[in-house]
């Protein structure tokens, strides 16, 4: 039997409970026997990215140290989130330090729930069924960081009844990027104009990304211009 350890992460533990229970639905249903490190908090994202490499040192540490007590691949729903442990851990500690050693060693085993899906556990059909034309945001990290180019696709592609509907600019940024929408809140509003605009174009009822920033922005602009196209996260509609 496979084993996986949760990584919730922090929007999904404030925003989007309801999503993280389906992922432990989906997983289970898999035969993933799950774990969740309760001693994980943030794993510095916000901090690194704004700069502050010498307080994410400590925030990245404790994430490490509770992921460590199992060598069981990490999962989460976030490409931002898991892409921060994956690619920006190891250079937070200098080479040759038992903390860059176990950066290295975590961020191997630290994967997206679609990637861990597609190309860990080899499963493109879990079963789900929803007979809705849908349309699909290829959110920043996921695509960029993480190189995450298929595995969506893949999985939706296997949805019985689904219907894909390409989206014009499906890769073009929605304008959350973190901190960017507080920091160029006009220059972030006219993108998100911009993908709104393009997701109630495609004709789709749903509109579905791996990303839960991506989601919050995106369903927020879609009910600021009165559409009735549902966003959701892949995982809610895997689960369906």
């Amino acid at each position: 039997m496979p084993k996986a350890q949760l990584f919730i992460t922090c929007l999904g533990d404030q925003f989007y409970t309801t999503t993280l229970q389906n992922m432990t639905h989906v997983l289970e249903r898999l035969g993933v026997e799950l774990t969740f490190p309760s001693g994980q908090t943030c794993c510095g994202q916000p901090l690194f990215n704004n700069g502050f490499e010498d307080k994410t040192r400590a925030v990245a540490l404790n994430f490490m140290h509770a992921f460590e007590k199992s060598d069981a691949p990490i999962v989460g729903p976030s490409g931002s989130c898991v892409s921060m442990v994956k690619h920006h851990y190891a250079q937070l500690f200098p080479v040759g330090t038992p903390e860059h050693a176990l950066a290295v060693n975590i961020a191997a085993r630290t994967f997206e729930f679609t990637e861990y899906l597609v190309n860990v556990l080899k499963i493109s059909d879990v079963g789900a069924v929803y007979p809705h034309k849908v349309t699909y945001h290829a959110s920043c990290h996921y695509l960029r960081e993480m190189g995450l180019k298929t595995e969506a696709k893949t999985l939706l592609g296997a949805i019985k009844g689904l219907e894909l509907i390409p989206l014009n600019e499906e890769d073009t940024c929605c304008g959350f990027g973190g901190a960017f929408t507080v920091t160029f809140p006009e220059v972030s509003q006219a993108m998100m104009n911009n993908k709104v605009n393009h997701i109630m174009a495609s004709g789709a009822d749903t509109v579905v990304t791996c990303e839960p920033g991506c989601l919050m922005n995106i369903a927020g602009g879609l009910h600021k211009a009165g559409s009735s196209i549902r966003a959701m996260h892949i995982i809610d509609l895997l689960a369906s």
